[in-house]
């Protein structure tokens, strides 16, 4: 990229969501047909329901998905319906992180299938493939609400620049760091 031509970055940018973008259906992440379907019954109904919510988790880690059944019903239903009404992305992802099964990857989720034009699904290859990029320094293995809005801003900037939704792009990153990751993820 030439410093001096802003189009070049542009022109990079584009090409590297686009090109991965296309790798993400070789990777393990969440598939973005599930996302839209739980978006489309979220929007419509104006909550999620935990069985719902337990099948979301599920869709991103197999393994903690069963913490979802420890939440009462009526709070799930309840913290999804106000997570739509918050203003605020650190206020929006913190409160659907008080549900048991949802830190803030799997929370993010939640929102990425709410409004992927906004959100993106986050987690530690997000994180990797931003901070190669040099929008992030170092690398992180847990995350919270904190880290999702420093993952949030730049994925929208991306977004914005290469006329991606910020879901896209977010599979773009994730999809990047397992094609250039060398050795496991932790």
């Amino acid at each position: 990229m030439e410093a001096d031509d802003p189009d070049a970055h542009v022109a990079d940018l584009d090409a590297f969501v686009d090109e991965n973008l296309d790798r993400y259906a070789e990777t393990q992440g969440v598939l973005p047909e599930r996302l839209d379907e739980f978006g489309e019954r979220y929007r419509s109904q104006g909550h999620l329901t935990r069985d719902q919510l337990y099948e979301i988790a599920y869709e991103s880690s197999t393994r903690s998905a069963y913490h979802v059944e420890k939440n009462p019903a009526p709070r799930c239903r309840e913290v999804t319906r106000n997570a739509r009404l918050v203003d605020g992305d650190f206020s929006t992802i913190h409160l659907i992180t008080g549900l048991a099964g949802f830190k803030a990857p799997t929370a993010s989720c939640v929102l990425a299938a709410l409004d992927g034009d906004r959100h993106a699904v986050v987690d530690t290859r997000v994180w990797a493939s931003l901070e190669r990029l040099g929008y992030l320094d170092g690398r992180k293995e847990s995350f919270d609400a904190a880290d999702y809005v420093a993952m949030i801003d730049p994925i929208r900037e991306i977004a914005d620049e290469t006329d991606s939704r910020a879901v896209d792009v977010g599979y773009a990153l994730f999809a990047h760091d397992a094609h250039v990751r060398e050795g496991t993820l932790h």
